[in-house]
């Protein structure tokens, strides 16, 4: 298991430069935006406007922290994504725009490269103890609260926006429900 603490991320501006991007992980490491196989970030909205575009890019949203926004992806009917919505998948190769519903938002943007890799991404409310079995591929876990996560013996506590790389059986433990991101990247 391998911790990745909301401080230590590192901070690039947008590849429209209409925003600054806050990277989680990235694979390979060090990867720029042209030679990523996976990608794991956030980004702050704070106005409407296009989503820059990434060719080849298979492309999860959610909606972090804020009221929501409205997307616009080309040859779809709008949709709204909030908090309480479920993650959503799109090609980010499609042109897309957003309208803020209400403000600025933090939104989870999972991208992998088409053909290469893919994933999946749930939303999950935890409360009590539960287990995960993290075999295969790449599993995190994107706390937005206090959470505690066992493996082989190993204990580590995530704080809100923390991440964790997790590997075999995983033990989860919260006190009070908290929401996390369980994101799974696999080979194509």
């Amino acid at each position: 298991m391998q911790v990745l603490r909301a401080r230590d991320y590192r901070r690039m501006p947008w590849k429209n430069g209409g925003g600054e991007t806050t990277e989680i992980a990235v694979f390979p490491k060090n990867a720029d935006l042209a030679g990523f196989g996976w990608r794991v970030s956030m980004a702050t909205v704070a106005s409407d406007g296009p989503f820059s575009v990434f060719p080849g890019i298979d492309r999860t949203l959610s909606i972090l922290q804020g009221d929501g926004m409205e997307l616009d992806i080309a040859g779809s009917a709008p949709v709204i994504l909030t908090q309480a919505s479920e993650p959503l998948a799109f090609p980010a190769d499609a042109p897309t725009s957003a309208r803020l519903i209400s403000g600025t938002i933090v939104d989870l943007n999972i991208m992998t490269r088409r053909g290469v890799w893919t994933h999946q991404v749930e939303r999950r409310i935890v409360e009590g103890q539960h287990h995960l079995d993290a075999e295969g591929g790449v599993t995190m876990l994107l706390s937005l609260g206090n959470l505690r996560i066992e493996s082989y013996g190993n204990a580590e506590e995530l704080g809100r926006l923390d991440c964790a790389v997790l590997d075999g059986v995983v033990y989860i433990t919260s006190d009070m429900p908290t929401t996390a991101y369980l994101i799974r990247i696999t080979p194509a």
